[in-house]
């Protein structure tokens, strides 16, 4: 059994076995939050499939991905050429991307800085600000220590569909949790196709994040929950920044 890096196998699934997780409100969220501010050009990191990157495009942003996942990227330019939402996507991590031009705003959306271990976080953060113009935002999400502990730690996710079964495996860690994802695709012969993968997220509080935003030359303009709900109650936080 090979079981390769995160996204390799799941990346062509990964919206569609998504699709009840309320994208087009979630996506008109945060447009809400950039539109208080006289932006034009948006780097998307950690932009995976593409879908919000693809709704920023609609809303009248010249966008750009940045994702580490050549699978991600690969479906994500994809779609962009179907719905002909015109965009840039780049390869890259960035714990280590050096941008070659400046942007009005950067997002992270949907766990993003949740791959990111906590040694990383400084420079991470780093190379986003000198990505961002002077005065730019930064827009970006976590799952909260709430969904870690209560919803993801110690538990298996499972989604079984016609075409595809979706299952997690998910392993405590001191620092996060380890999933070991497995997809069983059908073929059209009617036989099944195990693909493997394993992902890692780590855990970051509130306060840690905001120390590290601030060590970085951010002001940090509010945190809330997922869609404005109350942070101690909700599964994810939620962080605006400004350069």
């Amino acid at each position: 059994m090979e079981r390769k890096a995160a996204y390799a196998n799941l990346a062509k699934w990964f919206e569609y076995l998504n699709d009840d997780c309320g994208y087009e409100n979630w996506s008109q969220y945060l447009l809400s939050k950039l539109r208080a501010y006289p932006l034009k050009t948006g780097l998307d990191v950690g932009c995976g499939g593409g879908w919000f990157t693809r709704a920023f495009h609609r809303a009248g942003y010249t966008m750009t991905g940045l994702d580490v996942s050549a699978e991600m990227l690969d479906f994500a330019q994809e779609q962009a050429i179907k719905e002909g939402a015109r965009g840039e996507y780049l390869l890259g991590d960035i714990t280590k991307f050096r941008s070659p031009k400046k942007f009005d705003f950067i997002t992270a959306i949907n766990d993003c800085i949740n791959y990111i271990p906590t040694a990383k976080l400084s420079v991470a953060f780093k190379n986003i600000k000198n990505a961002l113009q002077k005065g730019g935002v930064l827009l970006f999400d976590v799952s909260s220590p709430r969904k870690f502990h209560n919803k993801i730690a110690n538990t298996v996710s499972v989604d079984d569909r016609e075409d595809v079964t979706y299952l997690s495996f998910n392993r405590a860690e001191t620092d996060g949790v380890t999933m070991d994802v497995t997809l069983f695709v059908k073929r059209q012969d009617g036989g099944y196709d195990r693909l493997d993968e394993t992902h890692r997220q780590y855990l970051h509080t509130e306060e840690e994040l905001t120390t590290v935003l601030q060590e970085n030359g951010f002001t940090l303009l509010e945190v809330t929950g997922h869609l404005g709900e109350d942070k101690t109650a909700s599964d994810r936080l939620v962080f605006f920044a400004q350069k």
